[in-house]
């Protein structure tokens, strides 16, 4: 298994007027020395002095604070991922801006078909005008497939529609949104931990991988952003996982359960490795990585959505603990956790079986 340290790629898609670059250029200006790629494929502009990005299609341009920024075709796509995800990029993020006519869907297989070991699925953030959005929905019919397929939805502009208005909107988005995360926000200010972790840099600058204490610190239960509209939970586990019940857990996870990461031990079912969760919307990855030397063997999980039930949720992975030996995993019940654990090319793991291949929830 390839050792490459990933990016996620997040898009971010929505009608025209629905607030889709007011909403990146929030995450651009409270990024917090968190390093975004952009890549724009709209008729909009990033109001950033260095760069109008209307009509600048094959560009690359800094943006002054470690971002860059470029416009493309979607024809480009892999190529530009390609760039943005080169070392010397030093990105911990890349956000696409699909225009407002895209087709989020296509987008979104683009990312998962690539071959650019570099890249892993952020999800899908699609933005609703909280104001139009039934005028909307009459112009563009499509409107709710595209919700169908999103990981998390914002619905934007809600200071401009009153109280009772916006819980309709809400709830009529949340119906067509399936198992999506549903936030409102006013002026597209969502808190970008919602959608990427904050950039942990050693002493010289550089990127280092977050530990769960800065997960935990990050997405501690006392909420620091109250306004966010976001749930937390951590989950701590002194013994190991059960394989087959925990994936019967992330197979099955609630509506607005949006993300979820951290770490899993899963015992004697595999020893010498614990297992890097990364979850978006219906996406799953497990990455096995040797234990760090002298660490406390625990599984660590950081769980984060909308509307979601804390104490069931920790109850339920509570459940899928191994409680003794007589609960010992039965034979091959790895097979279902190495299904979603992306394979090095031409590297099949040992105990994988020969029908269990890496996968991911794909939208329909």
């Amino acid at each position: 298994m390839s050792s490459v340290q990933q990016i996620p790629v997040v898009v971010l898609a929505g009608f025209l007027g629905s607030g889709k670059t007011t909403l990146l250029n929030h995450l651009l200006r409270s990024a917090r020395g968190t390093r975004i790629g952009v890549m724009v494929n709209d008729f909009g502009s990033i109001e950033v002095d260095a760069m109008t990005v209307s009509g600048q299609v094959g560009s690359t341009v800094s943006l002054g604070n470690g971002c860059l920024c470029c416009a493309v075709d979607a024809s480009e796509l892999d190529t530009y991922l390609e760039v943005l995800t080169r070392p010397s990029s030093r990105l911990d993020v890349i956000v696409i801006e699909a225009s407002g006519l895209a087709e989020p869907q296509e987008l979104v297989r683009m990312i998962l078909a690539s071959d650019n070991e570099r890249v892993v699925y952020g999800g899908l953030v699609e933005v609703v005008d909280a104001a139009e959005f039934d005028a909307t929905r009459t112009r563009h019919p499509e409107t709710d497939r595209h919700l169908a397929i999103a990981d998390l939805v914002v619905v934007n502009k809600a200071d401009r529609v009153g109280p009772d208005e916006l819980r309709r909107v809400h709830t009529t988005v949340t119906g067509l949104a399936e198992r999506a995360a549903v936030i409102d926000a006013a002026y597209g200010r969502i808190d970008p931990e919602l959608l990427f972790d904050r950039a942990a840099r050693d002493d010289d600058g550089g990127p280092r991988q977050l530990t769960f204490e800065d997960l935990d610190e990050l997405y501690a239960v006392e909420d620091a952003h109250p306004h966010a509209g976001y749930d937390t939970v951590s989950f701590t586990a002194a013994g190991p996982m059960h394989p087959r019940r925990l994936l019967d857990f992330l197979d099955s996870r609630p509506d607005g359960l949006y993300r979820i990461k951290g770490f899993v031990d899963f015992g004697d079912a595999d020893p010498a490795n614990r297992y890097a969760l990364h979850a978006v919307g219906r996406f799953l990855r497990f990455y096995p990585e040797p234990w760090p030397r002298g660490g406390e063997r625990l599984t660590q999980l950081v769980l984060i959505g909308s509307g979601t039930d804390g104490d069931a949720l920790l109850k339920a992975l509570d459940a899928a603990r191994v409680t003794g030996p007589e609960d010992a995993p039965e034979d091959h019940s790895m097979w279902g956790v190495l299904r979603y654990v992306p394979k090095a090319p031409d590297a099949p793991h040992p105990t994988d079986p020969e029908d269990a291949e890496g996968a991911s929830h794909t939208p329909e």
